[in-house]
């Protein structure tokens, strides 16, 4: 049976206002929870599927979030590990605004540098400031660079 021919059963219950996250990465769902705070001893209702069909991309990862709406910083922190993800705002059971993520040129904030030299992971009054480059990320301050698991260096 192909993806076209299967029933179009629903894996997760819709839910009435709040955020659903779609194409993440395949594996990336936990990440994309830790990215909002959500650790399982929080209020948030939560409805999480990894490794779902995907037309696109083979398989995928969804995660929705009951009443709560995503916040910049959250997204441009989920684009990192995920950067074909969507974002879908819902208002009454209705997706009212959809847009995909987009990586910032320059991250402020979002990564902790592994040089433990660096200025920023001392206890100067100083945020992180990553140039995205590639497939890594350039520390502006030490100018130490970063690439392979991102995701285990999101603040």
């Amino acid at each position: 049976m192909t993806l076209s021919e299967k029933p179009k059963d629903l894996l997760i219950s819709p839910i009435k206002n709040g955020t659903v996250i779609d194409h993440i990465t395949a594996g990336e769902a936990i990440n994309v929870l830790k990215i909002l705070g959500i650790t399982g001893t929080t209020d948030e209702c939560l409805s999480i599927a990894t490794n779902v069909e995907s037309r696109l991309t083979h398989k995928k990862d969804v995660v929705k979030v009951e009443n709560r709406e995503l916040k910049k910083e959250e997204v441009d922190r989920i684009a990192l590990i995920a950067p074909n993800a969507t974002i879908n705002i819902i208002r009454d059971y209705k997706v009212t605004e959809k847009k995909g993520v987009h990586i910032p040129k320059v991250l402020i904030g979002i990564i902790r540098c592994t040089n433990p030299g660096c200025i920023t992971n001392t206890d100067e009054p100083i945020e992180s400031k990553f140039e995205v480059i590639g497939t890594g990320l350039h520390c502006l301050y030490c100018d130490n660079f970063i690439s392979g698991d991102i995701a285990g260096h999101i603040i």
